[in-house]
């Protein structure tokens, strides 16, 4: 074991800076949107797009990636990962409008199966004493690097241009490329057979119909014809997607697994937490750059806003360890329901008390010492419940689920602080925060409700009902008489 000890730890330093490229790239653009227009030549609404794609790609190359890594081997497609993530940062960076810097970010979606691929890793590579911790810190990254990214992002508009945003990810995705050929094993047991490419077109046109529609909710309208009409086509899309994946030898998602109970419920809790955290990390920002003149917020620049919540980030690094230690003496069930537990409670804090820089950074703190927590529990939640050929696609319908979770969150926020504002007013009201506080609140805590439902230990009997009118019996439906 004590030969290992070196090799692990330089195994998780090459994946924890594969996480980060990544996780960085998520909001580092945020505050780049007015410099991004006025550099492309286009609008602010416009540029948003470059969110959009970046999220939409994500979305379907998440799972697809996972499941490839557990078919051809994670350290090979992590490498792909980082090389095509590497290349989209370089098209946008040089790229002379948006289009090209639209294309860039979908290339950089790729990334999304990073995490997939790393927890892949860990646990075929990385001995039983050391795969909780590990497991927590590259959760914590996840957290980390979405306020990070807004602190990176204000940086460099601030004191250099939003280019250096793409080359800063170039540079660390090419740094761990070359780090993860050379110097990773490639680990474990591999699942040989060909690429389902039907089930992953209908993944990708069933995903990506609701976010699209999701994304530009607030433009459209929640009740316009076309947002509903894409959400109902997605969801119709993904009926069909699941009922097709069981009627083939090699899925591209094992539908029965999915019905396994330990990771339906926390998938689902994962949904709740990402809407938790994606609104604080919309809300608190916008609140902080809020001028005084509107009776609240503190009228502080994006570097000052990524000021404020670099605390709550690094708390999430001290919560993936202390999520590890619950786990090993109460299991990741626990660190999941306490993690949900006090990001609602700090959502609820800052709901009432935000008069204050130091108030807001504290309860911030609070806030994201919880969502550490969770996020650290539910991947070893996923991996405890499946076979090793099983991490790379569980994990990454788990990751794919939490940008869901994120997508929606921020896009609720979103319309709600819109809402709020009228002709004579430009900015939201206050009390639109509060309440948008309020929601992220009682879905948080509402995660924290569903996880206490996971079976302890680790069970992996599928639900009952959904063996009997899912996986199961569409698997009876397609056998020959």
């Amino acid at each position: 074991m004590t030969k290992r000890t070196a090799p692990v730890g330089r195994t998780l330093g090459i994946l924890s800076l594969s996480a980060l490229a990544y996780a960085l790239a998520q909001t580092a653009v945020v505050p780049a949107i007015g410099a991004l227009a006025t550099g492309l030549h286009t609008s602010p609404q416009n540029v948003t797009w470059t969110l959009t794609g970046y999220l939409l790609s994500a979305a379907v190359l998440t799972p697809v990636l996972g499941r490839l890594g557990d078919m051809f081997g994670k350290k090979r497609l992590l490498v792909i990962a980082l090389v095509v993530f590497a290349a989209g940062g370089v098209v946008a960076a040089v790229g002379p409008n948006l289009g090209w810097a639209v294309a860039g970010r979908v290339l950089q979606g790729a990334g999304g199966g990073i995490f997939p691929l790393c927890f892949g890793i860990v646990r075929d590579e990385f001995p039983a004493a050391r795969r909780v911790s590990a497991m927590g810190l590259l959760s914590a990254i996840a957290g980390i690097g979405g306020g990070g990214g807004l602190l990176m992002g204000g940086l460099l508009i601030d004191h250099a241009s939003y280019h250096w945003i793409f080359w800063s990810g170039v540079m660390m995705a090419l740094a761990a490329a070359v780090a993860a050929q050379l110097l990773v094993p490639e680990p474990g047991e591999r699942r040989p057979g060909r690429v389902d490419l039907t089930g992953a077109g209908l993944l990708a046109a069933g995903v990506t119909l609701p976010l699209l529609a999701i994304s530009q909710a607030q433009a459209w309208g929640w009740g316009d014809t076309k947002t509903l009409g894409l959400i109902g086509a997605g969801v119709a899309i993904l009926a069909v997607f699941g009922f097709a994946e069981t009627r083939v030898a090699e899925p591209l998602v094992d539908m029965k697994v999915l019905a396994r109970r330990p990771v339906l419920v926390t998938n689902i809790a994962t949904v709740l937490v990402g809407f938790g955290m994606f609104g604080a990390f919309m809300l608190i920002p916008q609140f902080i750059e809020t001028p005084e003149a509107a009776g609240y917020g503190f009228g502080g620049s994006a570097t000052q806003a990524g000021l404020i919540m670099l605390p709550g980030c690094l708390m999430m690094l001290v919560a993936g360890p202390v999520s590890a230690l619950v786990t090993q003496r109460f299991g990741a069930r626990i660190a999941l329901v306490l993690g949900s537990l006090i990001t609602g409670a700090g959502l609820l804090l800052i709901a009432a008390d935000h008069g204050s820089p130091a108030a807001v950074l504290g309860v911030t703190m609070v806030m994201f010492f919880g969502i550490g927590l969770a996020f650290a529990a539910m991947p070893n939640l996923i991996i405890d419940a499946v076979s090793p050929d099983q991490t790379g696609q569980a994990t990454g319908v788990n990751a794919l689920l939490r940008s869901v979770g994120s997508s929606l969150g921020s896009q609720l926020v979103a319309g709600i602080l819109a809402g709020s504002v009228t002709a004579g007013r430009l900015v939201p009201t206050e009390r639109a925060y509060v309440v948008s506080f309020l929601i992220a609140a009682g879905v948080s805590l509402t995660a924290g409700i569903a996880a206490l439902f996971i079976p302890r230990g680790g069970a992996t009997e599928p639900i009952p009902m959904l063996e009997e009118i899912g996986a199961a019996g569409l698997v009876a439906v397609a056998e020959p008489e």
